[in-house]
């Protein structure tokens, strides 16, 4: 397989492997509810160090990541902040912002990119699937590092998302999409049969003949090949002879054909002069494919999506404006339309104004669903505006804004400006006629064109759509050879979720730990216990290790596996646990981490 080369790879091959694990720490003050590790988060963090401090709970449990990392324009001002260890990387830190300029910025993309990409594979679940937006700047090296990673037989495809409607005219080309790359962690073929098909969109419905059934829509009544039984002639209501199309047959016998006439079912186009199509209403209409291209008018785009992002922010706008152009709730949407069941877990690491989190909530409003989102933001804003944006969502806000029609657009040629007059009269005659139905009339050149609009202001009130998130930071990094000395103490969740996926390679269901009972979970093939406490007295009493009688308990209680004790300390010998035939091994604090990751 054709490899990725950038400078640095070499440095950060492995170093998703080095990061250090930091442990969340909650602020109740800033989250939405009850703090629950298990529940929705927001994680406020570099999104390397967060990825890691996920993998104890979220390994392989992921159903949908969707990121948009930063598009290495030359013009965010990005920074390369990863702690690896080589003289090269350092240098380059301090060179941060990445600019235009930068011969080496698409090195550094690629360099930041590679150890979050190899973390968020390892979080994804078997049939999970990644999405990234991307533009023209690093899309074809995007492409080449996720098939290294993810393999090239679980590419999924190449979306083009209309990102704009408006022309950019001092753009060489003006640009109208940006990209979203899909990848599974499967293989193509078997994602294929997890993913879901669309839902028709009902607003192409309509009920021109007041059918009492309801709304309809219509479908052509013909189908492919040539069925011997589906081969008549079709006389229509305006007396016409009508034929299946060319290479074509009827879509079904006639007798079921006659049987959709009396049921109503037929529509006629064009008085009866054209071929007959079959009316369908939406809860017959089967799912649709996916397709490539996704248009402004079904997602949304960039200017909708800010204009939505300053109603949610209205009164405070200054705060919206710290994002360049969020992605919009509709676009998101789609994603988990066709990503997602209605209990997945959705996972976005570079959160940004927090857009993956309003459209779950918006999702599981709409089908009544219990998908959970993790959030990671690294920018000082992940208060202010991404969880502040997710606040606003689950309890409703209130906003003014306002409604604009378009009157005229006209482009503007040298014939138009030299009959400016009459140009002048036409917008005069709309302030006359249309003016008294809005609150005002603009009139401003856009692109090349003249553009009239009516606005009228109006006052609203959106209501919350309920749910709650834990916002959480990064704690120090948990270093075992402090823990006995006290200088880092870890909860006992935090901890316990460490060592629990290090000895098992698994996550840990924060909802099964008993820490009054010492039990962390299980495995397939092994219980675990953590006999420990934040509390450096504790520690180093008697209760801090694990005993024979301990051990005689456990292994009565469940035996159907063997049992691993993490413990500061011991008062029982291997020797003697083996001599009793008790399954249960002793793996002491703090050097228990380093023992296994040797293995």
């Amino acid at each position: 397989m054709t490899e990725i080369n950038f400078k640095g790879k070499e440095f950060v091959y492995n170093h998703h492997l080095s990061v250090p694990f930091h442990p969340l720490v909650p602020h109740a003050d800033k989250g939405v509810g009850e703090v629950a590790f298990d529940g929705n988060l927001i994680v406020q963090g570099d999104n390397l160090k967060a990825l890691k401090a996920l993998m104890p709970m979220y390994a392989g449990k992921v159903d949908c990541i969707f990121i948009d990392p930063p598009y290495n324009t030359g013009h965010e001002g990005w920074g390369y902040n990863d702690n690896v260890n080589s003289p090269m990387i350092k240098e380059w830190l301090a060179s941060n912002p990445v600019g235009e300029d930068d011969g080496l910025r698409h090195d550094k993309w690629c360099a930041m990119m590679w150890p979050r990409l190899r973390l968020l594979h390892e979080l994804l679940g078997e049939t999970g699937s990644i999405w990234i937006t991307l533009d023209d700047n690093e899309i074809h090296r995007g492409r080449a590092i996720l098939d290294e990673i993810f393999g090239t037989d679980s590419f999924v495809g190449q979306i083009a998302w209309q990102k704009r409607t408006s022309r950019e005219n001092r753009a060489v080309l003006s640009p109208s999409i940006d990209h979203m790359l899909v990848y599974s962690k499967c293989l193509k073929d078997t994602w294929k049969l997890r993913r879901n098909l669309l839902v028709p969109n009902e607003n192409g419905y309509t009920n021109s003949d007041d059918d009492p059934r309801g709304a309809w829509a219509s479908i052509p009544f013909s189908a492919q090949g040539h069925r011997d039984n589906q081969v008549y002639t079709i006389v229509s209501p305006a007396g016409v002879k009508l034929k299946p199309p060319k290479g074509r047959c009827w879509g079904a016998t006639e007798p079921e054909f006659e049987r959709l006439k009396r049921e109503k079912r037929v529509h006629w186009p064009k008085n009866g002069q054209s071929r007959p199509r079959i009316k369908q209403y939406p809860e017959e209409a089967k799912g649709l494919v996916p397709m490539t291209l996704w248009f402004a008018k079904e997602v949304g785009d960039t200017e909708s999506s800010k204009k939505h992002l300053l109603e949610v922010f209205a009164g405070n706008e200054d705060v919206a404006l710290e994002i360049h152009a969020p992605k919009p709730v509709g676009l998101v949407k789609r994603v988990l339309e066709i990503a997602t069941n209605r209990d997945s877990i959705v996972l976005d690491s570079f959160a940004g104004s927090g857009t993956t989190a309003h459209a779950v909530l918006e999702q599981n409003n709409f089908d009544k669903g219990s998908r959970k989102f993790v959030l990671v933001e690294m920018e000082d804003y992940a208060d202010r505006l991404t969880a502040e944006r997710t606040r606003k969502v689950i309890g409703g806000y209130a906003y003014q804004g306002t409604q604009s029609t378009e009157l005229l657009r006209e482009s503007i040629t040298w014939t138009r400006f030299k009959n400016a007059e009459r140009t002048l009269e036409k917008i005069s005659k709309i302030q006359v006629l249309d003016g008294p139905k809005f609150d005002r009339v603009t009139t401003e050149v856009k692109d090349g064109e003249l553009i009239v609009s009516g606005e009228k202001d109006y006052a609203q009130n959106t209501e919350g759509l309920g749910g709650s998130f834990t916002y959480c930071t990064l704690g120090d990094a948990v270093e075992m050879d402090k823990i006995l000395t006290g200088e880092a103490l870890p909860a006992y969740n935090q901890l316990g979720a460490l060592l629990f996926h290090m000895a098992t390679n698994c996550p840990l269901e924060m909802a099964g730990i008993d820490q009054g009972a010492n039990y962390l979970g299980q495995s397939e093939d092994r219980h675990v216990w953590l006999i420990y406490r934040d509390d450096l007295d504790w520690l180093k009493s008697q209760e801090a290790a694990l005993t024979l009688s301990f051990a005689r308990q456990i292994a009565a209680d469940k035996t159907d596996k063997p049992h691993l004790v993490f413990a500061p300390a011991r008062f029982v010998s291997q020797k003697l646990l083996n001599e009793e035939h008790l399954q249960v091994e002793f793996a002491p604090l703090p050097f228990a981490l380093y023992r296994i990751e040797r293995n």
